[in-house]
């Protein structure tokens, strides 16, 4: 398992690399944006763990650039702690948040949650004309590619892994996003209300379940 640890601070670097390392991993550096682009590009990585405030490039410009081209997991660190950062983060494709100062061995726990849920079972899953192709990361209708964004394909994945089975915000925001949000469950909605849109037909197969969450059921 290779990872990309980067930050503009040394300290927070050499402390990362050595918990990861000591878990397995191997770890490249960067220390600005540019250069996590350019390593992001090189490389084939498992997970980038990337600062947001940076010189040159800032984390969220380096992120959308990486994953213009490769679809790679990114855990996002900042001392920055506003809802619409994480929003504005999940909505570029982020699979966690970490704000500063965090724990190390939580953020090797956060790590390894990202990558076990990121890892690709090859499973095709079909309900109708909805297939969901796991290996190739893509999703159609009716033998038509839907463009669905990293997170409402997760969404979808995690809705149709778990037919007929109620799920409230909590649960999916806890392993779709991998965050705990606190008191505010509308980034879950408003996910759901575009996925369903997506879905065209299909989208009426996911549920609202009252004072629970959502549901889907085929």
């Amino acid at each position: 398992m290779k990872i990309l640890v980067v930050d503009d601070e040394v300290l927070i670097r050499e402390v990362v690399k050595e918990y990861l390392q000591f878990d397995g991993f191997s770890v490249d550096e960067a220390s600005n944006g540019e250069e996590a682009v350019e390593l992001g590009l090189q490389n084939d990585y498992n997970l980038i763990i990337m600062d947001i405030m940076m010189p040159k490039k800032d984390g969220y410009q380096a992120v959308k650039e990486i994953k213009k081209i490769k679809d790679v997991p990114v855990l996002m660190l900042s001392a920055r702690g506003e809802e619409f950062d994480k929003l504005f983060g999940f909505d570029l494709g982020v699979d966690d948040y970490v704000t500063k100062p965090f724990s190390p061995k939580e953020l090797v726990a956060r790590v390894k949650a990202i990558i076990k849920r990121n890892e690709k079972s090859g499973t095709k899953l079909e309900f109708g004309g909805l297939v969901l192709d796991d290996k190739a990361h893509e999703v159609s209708i009716d033998g038509k590619i839907v463009n669905l964004t990293p997170k409402e394909y997760d969404l979808l994945k995690y809705f149709v892994s778990n037919n007929h089975i109620a799920l409230s915000r909590e649960q999916l925001l806890t392993n779709i996003w991998g965050y705990d949000f606190y008191g505010d469950d509308r980034t879950v909605d408003t996910h759901v209300k575009t996925l369903r849109h997506q879905l065209g037909k299909y989208g009426q197969y996911i549920k609202t379940v009252r004072k629970v969450g959502y549901k889907f059921e085929f």
